[in-house]
């Protein structure tokens, strides 16, 4: 695996207002990421929610090994899949699948969850999301080891029946989080972070010692909320209201606290006045990307929105050739500058 990757985010939301039909959808984004595989980009990340009106992915594990089928080299992960809605047994099955269908090339990324519709649909308890995480990521790993013992949990319990075909190389085990006792969770039971948010990468830096690993065991997989474009000032004035439509979605939900506590955006410039969203140039994309590479050794990835919600698939690309073509050639000869000085 390559030491640092940098790659694309997708949701596949096709929201009302521009919709199109989803087997377009799907095979316009299939095409960009065999693509963007060629322009040097080394991941593609998925996500996952349900009973949502824009069709937000709620299979990413048919879609990853899809991408793997088109693809050769990117490695494929989930950030993230909600681990408890799940039963763990078949998270690990599907997962090992994917790895195997993909020669070992697909990353497991699991978060709590926190969107209430879903968890009654299935039966689940908001309250016991951190218990479930904990025993999920416990059973996966026991699964994938190929062991044979029973399990007995406060959330799960399953006879001792191995679940074979086992990976051939084990998938890393991820975990997204943004509250502090989430991350500190993240530090002790994950292979790596799922970081949504860039000032949240301290706070997991910080746990792992308190979880008595060095700083230097963490690996961050850090998800960007940036558009980079020639003009990003004139491309947000185009595309602003897809993101407004992406922020205010999750906040309704609850993705960033309690709906009731947590504002929704008035308009796009509001987003990029909280600075929930990064309008960069190459140039300064450039200086951004190295500064925070420099700093944060730790982040072995880097992916993109590959394009916001209702946005053409087309629209998306301009951006993805600007970043591959521009942009992470720069960020390289820097990074490889400085190791070689």
């Amino acid at each position: 695996m390559n030491e640092r990757n940098f790659g694309l985010w997708y949701d596949f939301r096709n929201p009302p207002q521009w919709h199109r039909p989803f087997s377009a959808l799907y095979r316009e984004a299939l095409d960009q990421i065999e693509w963007a595989e060629g322009l040097g980009l080394g991941s593609v990340w998925l996500t996952e929610h349900h009973f949502c009106e824009d069709g937000y992915t709620p299979s990413p594990f048919t879609l990853a090994a899809a991408i793997g089928e088109r693809t050769s080299t990117m490695r494929i992960g989930t950030n993230l899949i909600v681990a408890p809605l799940h039963n763990p047994v078949r998270l690990a099955e599907d997962a090992a699948t994917v790895s195997l269908l993909t020669g070992g090339r697909f990353d497991l990324g699991l978060g709590m969850g926190y969107w209430e519709p879903e968890f009654a649909a299935f039966g689940r308890s908001l309250k016991n999301r951190p218990s479930m995480l904990e025993e999920c990521v416990e059973l996966i790993r026991r699964a994938w080891s190929g062991s044979r013992e029973p399990f007995e949990g406060k959330r799960f319990q399953f006879p001792g029946r191995p679940i074979t075909p086992v990976p051939e190389q084990a998938p890393q085990l991820l975990v997204g989080a943004l509250a502090d006792p989430a991350i500190e969770r993240a530090a002790r039971i994950a292979d790596g972070f799922l970081s949504t948010q860039n000032p949240h990468q301290p706070t997991y830096l910080d746990a792992l010692e308190r979880c008595g690993k060095s700083r230097d065991e963490g690996r961050i997989y850090a998800g960007q909320w940036t558009i980079i474009a020639e003009d990003p000032e004139r491309e947000w004035a185009r595309i602003g209201q897809h993101a407004l439509y992406q922020l205010n979605n999750y906040i309704s939900w609850g993705a960033f606290g309690p709906p009731d506590q947590v504002p929704q955006f008035a308009d796009a410039d509001q987003i990029v006045a909280a600075g929930a969203f990064q309008l960069w140039d190459p140039a300064t994309a450039v200086e951004e990307i190295t500064a925070l590479l420099r700093e944060r050794p730790q982040i072995k990835d880097m992916h993109f929105w590959a394009q916001l919600p209702g946005e053409p698939v087309e629209s998306g690309s301009a951006r993805i050739e600007l970043l591959a073509t521009e942009v992470l050639p720069r960020v390289r000869e820097r990074l490889s500058a400085e190791v070689g000085a």
